[in-house]
């Protein structure tokens, strides 16, 4: 007795709930390959404006008029960073320089709630392209071996067995497991490459948050000193 081997007829005459694994996989691979293009997306355009931000806020030109075009539009990346930490600078006066310790402390703790916010947004939806890396083969798995125990157990009733009796039983099985590493490995690449990115993000958020303190520390020295000499 012949069978079909082909890739779909093993998937038609799979048992109902190996088709059930098949399509729970299915949703998994399509759901992480749809958070995959958003999050690239994502860290392309936050690369791209962060660049830009550095261009202009390096170009020498003068930083309050530099706030003021930033402050009435939406922010991302180190735009958002400098947008809070001159916000929390400008909530001081002349008045309060005797307290440069706590501007800056206060300028620092601002600019670092913003850095929290920009990682969590940045490494949303992550989990869920780990948790489809560690469980997918798992549900694959698990399709396999219902797969080929309904396999043997239809095969205990027959007398005589030959190997292609039990061929077409364990291939429809170990789709499923196809199927499990085809979703996992996929997402596991993609977190580890979406978080190395956000790591290095970081990097950069930290690095301008400390030239940016000292900014602020220099420019309250400088007022200091012309308050000093008036």
């Amino acid at each position: 007795m012949s069978h079909d081997l082909s890739f779909w007829s093993l998937i038609g005459e799979a048992s109902v709930f190996v088709k059930l694994i098949m399509l729970i996989l299915l949703g998994l691979i399509l759901v992480a390959a749809g958070i995959a293009g958003k999050k690239w997306m994502r860290f392309v355009r936050i690369q791209r404006k962060c660049k830009q931000f550095e261009r202009q806020f390096w170009s020498g030109n003068d930083i309050s008029s530099f706030y003021q075009a930033l402050k009435s539009q939406p922010t991302e990346g180190l735009e958002s960073l400098f947008v809070a930490g001159f916000a929390e600078f400008k909530q001081f006066g002349m008045n309060d320089l005797k307290d440069d310790g706590v501007i800056i402390t206060n300028c620092r703790r601002a600019m670092s709630a913003a850095i929290s916010r920009e990682l969590d947004k940045q490494e949303e939806l992550l989990p869920i392209l780990a948790t489809t890396g560690s469980v997918s083969p798992y549900i694959g798995l698990l399709g396999t071996v219902y797969g080929i125990m309904m396999s043997f157990l239809g095969l205990g009733a027959v007398q005589t067995v030959s190997i292609n009796d039990v061929a077409p039983g364990i291939a429809e099985a170990l789709i499923a497991t196809a199927m499990g590493l085809l979703a996992a490995i996929p997402a596991v690449l993609a977190y580890n490459y979406f978080i190395t990115r956000s790591e290095r993000l970081n990097v950069t958020y930290e690095t301008f948050t400390e030239e940016f303190i000292n900014i602020l520390q220099r420019q309250i020295l400088k007022a200091k000193t012309q308050s000093k000499s008036a």
